[in-house]
């Protein structure tokens, strides 16, 4: 069994985290979903809801949550990876407004099941702030609520906020400036996976952890332990796809690392505030990503970590000295306050990034197989649309949900090697770069702008 990753989160949700279940036998199942995290529990629940009838497994090599969805940074988010943009651009202006009114009804009907099942995962729909704390920052934060108001979104999609307005939801350094959303939430993930697993379980799912695949055959799934054949395979595997036989080119597996405080003062949050617990970044273009816990913590994480060659994923990777060393700089620099504060936990995994950073769903009804990933980090809400959308399409249901612009499409494989380690780490070079002549010169890179035109975005 993979080893069990020591984070803040999966501490804090205490207990054990051991197999629950694993198979003993070889079975015959209706839906054979692979990957215990939160794309294959969400299809799994809204299978077993939509038709009690059905027997659904899911297949986990480790335990629920061991992979990103018990790992990352709890932002219960509407961002798409996707810019409306690259959305429309294969498929409408109408299609694209469609995709991101889903993402943002879709943090509304997360907070409605976890009311529903009495899932306890300190959920608290907060916000979201974007801080912008240079010249070149200040002018990308106006650009893009222009861009939002060009789409016919208003406010309540995402609005300016000056110098004051930053200041009376978060103290940051140097900021002039900012977005807020309303659309995320702040939530504990392993609290939401192992809540998720007890609901999908309580509806009728089997859940077999500790039972890695080791091949897909059609129809029929070897394992380990014993063989699984089902009338529909769900490949839900996300930051692991390119471990699979014939997927090492489907999505690359790149690290964001995540750093987590001691809990602070009541002093020292009333001089940095979040008192709504709006999760919080600033608009450099290396991600970084945070938030305030319910027990009264930073939990603040972001990219930098390098891509291994070949799509390598190890749980050596999971910590890297220098970047975390870096994170905590980071948070310094926000919080001035938290210097002398003990960090607690240093923590990392991977994610799933395809070639074009679109993520999609898909389901094949002849050969009985379906997928869906690609959500670049931010696959917390997403996977909720993506896992209710693949029910909608294996039971053949009507659902607007399976018109939406991501149903059925496929991004391009990634280059064969050196090509993919070569671009993928360029392009993380170019945006330390990037943020580097932005803080100096306060003009926006043209080096970034010409990364996002390679990508359409």
């Amino acid at each position: 069994m993979p080893h069990i990753p020591l984070t803040l989160w999966h501490d804090d949700a205490g207990g054990a985290w051991e197999p629950a279940q694993v198979l003993d036998a070889d079975r015959q199942v209706d839906v054979a979903i692979v990957g215990g995290g939160y794309t294959g529990l969400w299809t799994a629940y809204y299978l077993a809801k939509a038709d009690p009838s059905l027997r659904v497994a899911v297949l986990e090599r480790a335990h629920v949550g061991f992979g990103a969805s018990g790992r990352n940074g709890g932002w219960c988010s509407a961002i798409f990876p996707a810019s409306l943009r690259k959305v429309a651009a294969g498929s409408s202006r109408d299609a694209a407004i469609r995709m991101q009114r889903a993402m943002n009804e879709t943090v509304r009907e997360i907070e409605g099941v976890l009311a529903a099942e009495g899932i306890d995962c300190d959920f608290r729909a907060g916000g979201r702030l974007s801080v912008a704390r240079n010249a070149a920052q200040w002018a990308r934060a106006r650009q893009e609520v222009a861009g939002w108001r060009d789409w016919g979104f208003g406010a309540d999609q995402v609005r300016l906020l000056d110098a004051g307005d930053v200041a009376d939801r978060v103290r940051m350094s140097d900021a002039v400036g900012g977005t807020f959303s309303p659309h995320c939430a702040a939530l504990q993930p392993a609290k939401l996976v192992r809540g998720l697993a007890a609901a999908a379980r309580a509806a009728g799912v089997q859940i077999y952890e500790d039972t890695e695949v080791l091949r897909v055959e059609g129809r029929r799934l070897e394992t380990g332990r014993g063989r699984l054949t089902a009338d529909v395979v769900v490949r839900a595997t996300e930051g692991y796809t390119a471990q699979l036989d014939g997927a090492r080119r489907d999505l690359v597996p790149m690290y964001s690392l995540m750093v987590a405080t001691a809990p602070l003062t009541d002093a020292l949050w009333d001089e940095i505030g979040l008192h709504d617990r709006a999760t919080f970044s600033d608009k450099r273009h290396l991600v970084i990503y945070g938030q305030r816990t319910a027990d009264g913590r930073l939990a603040f994480g972001g990219r930098g970590a390098p891509y291994h060659f070949a799509s390598r994923v190890d749980p050596r990777f999971d910590r890297d000295p220098g970047v975390h060393a870096m994170l905590r700089r980071i948070l310094v620099d926000l919080f001035p306050g938290v210097r002398s504060v003990e960090f607690t936990h240093a923590w990392g995994g991977n994610l799933g990034i395809p070639r074009d950073w679109y993520p999609s769903v898909d389901y094949d009804r002849r050969s009985g197989f379906a997928r869906a990933g690609g959500y670049v980090g931010d696959g917390v809400a997403t996977s909720n649309l993506a896992g209710r959308t693949l029910a909608a399409e294996i039971l053949d249901r009507d659902s607007d949900l399976r018109t939406l612009p991501w149903v059925g499409r496929r991004s391009p494989r990634w280059e064969p090697e050196p090509l993919r380690w070569l671009g993928v780490n360029a392009g993380t070079l170019a945006f330390r770069v990037a943020d580097r002549t932005e803080r100096r010169s306060g003009r926006p890179s043209r080096l970034a702008a010409a990364f996002w035109r390679s990508l359409g975005h």
